[in-house]
């Protein structure tokens, strides 16, 4: 029910309830009127046929006083019905709101249970998700900087002894396929005059090239001297192991693998 309409239905009580105390008020005047010209006619019978003055007029006052009062009383009891019918009418407006209002009560206490238990089972998601993040966060191992520091050192440890093995396997492999040369290779070799006796394997010249690799990375390359057996040289770069520098024949440097 609108605002406006419960100020209406208020301002209707609000006569109806002026009304019947005002219908009240000229009863009970009425009646204290009568009381008052009984009392006149017991003094004017006991006074016979004396002259009246101001009682008479006082009694000719009261007499025109019960009949406006009568009058008035008249025209109430002919509206009674009229005023019965907008009781009535009243009454069943303010039934008709009532109805409404606990229709409109009962829909509320539908969507408040509704709601509550909504509430209720969001509550024990809640509780069941709080027993969860609990529960792992006491699974949660704490990596502290110690600990990554030490599998840190334990992990450059490992490929330490890794690459160790791998170029001592290396190292094994190519001393014993590829060795230097000997003076049955120089006989072979008429071209050349002199072995240098200061030749490093091929093992010892692609540890320069790697070291020079990592050491140096923006300057790779190699100055070949004679300590590089030509035939070595030769087979990295025919096999694309080595490069040689674009405008430099006599340097060279490793193919970059690992990029």
């Amino acid at each position: 029910m609108s605002e406006n309409q419960q100020e209406v239905d208020s301002d209707t009580i609000t006569d109806v309830e002026t009304m019947i105390d005002t219908e009240e008020e000229l009863i009970k005047q009425c009646e204290e009127m009568w009381k008052d010209m009984e009392e006149c006619q017991n003094k004017l019978s006991l006074i016979g046929t004396e002259t009246l003055t101001n009682s008479n007029a006082q009694l000719s006052l009261l007499i025109m006083q019960v009949k406006c009062l009568t009058a008035e009383l008249d025209q109430w009891n002919k509206r009674k019905p009229e005023r019965k019918e907008e009781f009535q009418k009243l009454r069943c407006d303010l039934e008709m709101v009532l109805s409404i209002i606990q229709s409109k009560n009962e829909k509320l206490k539908e969507d408040l249970e509704r709601e509550q238990q909504w509430l209720d089972e969001q509550q024990q998601i809640l509780q069941t998700l709080n027993v969860l993040h609990s529960d792992l966060k006491n699974q949660v191992v704490t990596f502290t900087e110690s600990r990554i520091f030490n599998e840190l050192k334990a992990k450059i440890r490992s490929i330490k002894e890794f690459k160790e093995k791998l170029l001592l396997t290396l190292g094994e492999f190519l001393e014993d396929h590829f060795p230097l040369p000997d003076e049955r290779t120089q006989k072979k070799r008429k071209n050349i005059q002199d072995l240098n006796p200061q030749l490093i394997t091929l093992n010892e010249m692609l540890e320069v090239l790697i070291n020079r690799m990592f050491d140096v990375p923006h300057d790779p390359y190699v100055k070949i001297n004679d300590s590089f057996w030509p035939p070595y040289i030769e087979l990295l770069l025919r096999y694309g192991i080595a490069l040689r520098h674009p405008e430099d024949p006599s340097r060279i440097r490793l193919e970059a693998f690992h990029q």
